[in-house]
């Protein structure tokens, strides 16, 4: 089992595999039909993606598919009863399958690929190690005379020559002086080609920090981008060695290069992929909480006119005790219905903005939980762009309920700042703080940084954005930057394909 692929947590006994799967998709099928008198008939696969997600994770390709199979079934089982009758089935709901097995499908095969291509890395990664580590013996073992050395490089270079990746020595003149098959495979060049050459210059590298402070480190490891023979790009992730003679001067450095293209495409799709169902899942919210406020309000209003018709009408008689108890009852329904609207998306965020929707949700958390929340926004703040007004709400939404449910402070200051270019959100809590682990897989987006915090960084990152998070002692500062003049979707990816000057070109 490879640790660090999330996509490997899948149990060993497959009965037990398929059975989670069923389970999971069972689940689904009956809570979506339970939630029928709240959400219609139309569509009826909202909670079916949640299992079909689920089995991909942890269950594995078979028992996804069966997941999907069984909530498709088990969604439509009214329509699979009306086939044999002439006209009784809605095209709609034809149509409606189809994407869900559509969109199943292709939530299957990435999460498959993503799987495999991790399970790949990982065990070329490992094989890498091994041989880095039997390397560093070998040079720290060596004590003969130049031409000794010379031969046991030849031994070591015609074993390197065995491996996919690309390993070359570099000269303290940062020139080549060994070029493996692998690293000719990689980018086209033959080793009598490159000889003598800066490898800098050769494959045009775009480094994510100061050249000068790479070769400071005796090893550094990180990505690099490279430009090949025939001109395309790809992505190395690369490990820097340095070598020293028997007197411990600087002789070179060893660099090896594994090309991770495809691996870092796949998780910008997967990227891609978050961001659209956290949009999805927006105007999922603002579906439901119009639906509360304009139906289920509605009818729960003219019950409670009714029941105070009839109370007024029956002043004097017993029953009107229990007729004003269901009219409170009602009363509060209504209450907790447009409470319960506002907090999936509040009405002020699309008709005021998100000042307004900010204020009215921080004076609501501070009623409920005597949290004191100080808003410091700009008097003459504009309207933004709905896209980001709602990130910005959804980013404090999240900051200000875990500061509620984790932090134990007292106070939180929201700072909103606005200039021609960007604009900028820090919130901050007198809190306990957080674990510095956790902080860091938050920043980085590893496995276990929560839910919450997670969809913020994605919900950040799709606007172009970016998300630092600082914690201590005194509490946690929570700082967003959203640029307001996004570049398209063309002008970022050609700053992906290193179009752009070499400073676009960064570790996030």
């Amino acid at each position: 089992m490879l640790k660090s692929d999330p996509f490997q947590r899948k149990p060993a006994n497959p009965a037990l595999r398929y059975g989670l799967a069923i389970l999971m998709a069972g689940f689904a099928v009956a809570l979506r039909h339970s939630l029928t008198r709240f959400l219609g008939e139309a569509n009826p696969y909202h909670t079916a993606w949640v299992a079909v997600a689920f089995s991909v994770w942890y269950c594995g390709l078979g028992p996804s598919i069966v997941a999907a199979l069984v909530c498709l079934l088990g969604m439509n089982y009214s329509l699979l009863g009306r086939v044999g009758s002439p006209g009784a089935v809605n095209p709609t709901d034809l149509w409606e399958m189809l994407g869900f097995l559509v969109l199943a499908a292709m939530i299957i095969a990435l999460g498959e690929a993503t799987r495999r291509a991790s399970a790949l890395q990982q065990r070329t990664e490992n094989a890498l190690r091994e041989s880095e580590t039997q390397l560093h013996l070998a040079l720290e073992d060596r004590t003969l005379e130049v031409e000794q050395k010379s031969a046991q490089i030849a031994v070591q270079a015609r074993w390197m020559n065995l491996v996919n990746d690309a390993i070359f020595v570099r000269t303290p003149e940062d020139k080549i002086s060994y070029w493996n098959q692998g690293a000719e495979r990689l980018y086209g060049w033959t080793s009598a080609e490159v000889m003598g050459h800066s490898p800098r210059e050769l494959v045009r590298t775009v480094f994510p920090i100061p050249f000068s402070e790479i070769i400071r480190n005796e090893l550094w490891e990180g990505e690099l981008l490279h430009t090949k023979r025939d001109g395309s790009q790809i992505t190395v992730a690369s490990r820097w060695t340095t070598l020293r003679n028997q007197q411990g001067e600087l002789a070179g450095w060893l660099e090896i290069n594994t090309d991770i293209t495809a691996r870092k495409q796949a998780e910008d799709a997967a990227r891609k992929l978050s961001g659209r169902i956290l949009n999805l899942q927006d105007e999922e919210r603002r579906r439901i909480a119009r639906e509360l406020h304009d139906s289920l309000g509605q009818y729960l209003t003219a019950a409670k006119i009714n029941l105070d018709l009839l109370s007024a009408r029956m002043a004097d008689k017993p029953e009107n005790g229990l007729l004003s108890e269901c009219a409170e009852t009602i009363s509060q329904c209504l209450v907790e219905t447009r409470t319960l609207s506002h907090l999936l998306h509040p009405p002020l965020l699309d008709e005021a903005g998100f000042v307004s929707a900010a204020r009215w949700y921080a004076e609501g958390l501070a009623q409920r939980s005597g949290i004191t929340v100080n808003l410091d926004f700009p008097p003459d703040l504009v309207r933004l762009e709905r896209e980001i007004e709602t990130v910005l709400f959804r980013a404090l939404q999240e900051a200000l309920t875990n500061v509620y449910r984790h932090s134990g402070g007292s106070t939180v200051d929201v700072l909103l700042q606005l200039d021609a270019e960007h604009v900028c959100m820090e919130i901050k809590d007198d809190g306990k703080g957080m674990p510095e682990q956790r902080v860091q897989r938050v920043t980085k987006g590893g496995v276990g940084a929560g839910v919450g915090l997670a969809g913020m960084r994605e919900r950040v990152r799709e606007v172009g954005g970016s998300l630092a998070l600082l914690s201590g002692s005194t509490g946690t500062r929570v700082i967003i930057t959203i640029p307001l003049d996004r570049p398209s979707d063309e002008s970022s990816e050609s700053q992906k394909d290193g179009s752009s000057s070499p400073g676009a070109f960064s570790m996030a």
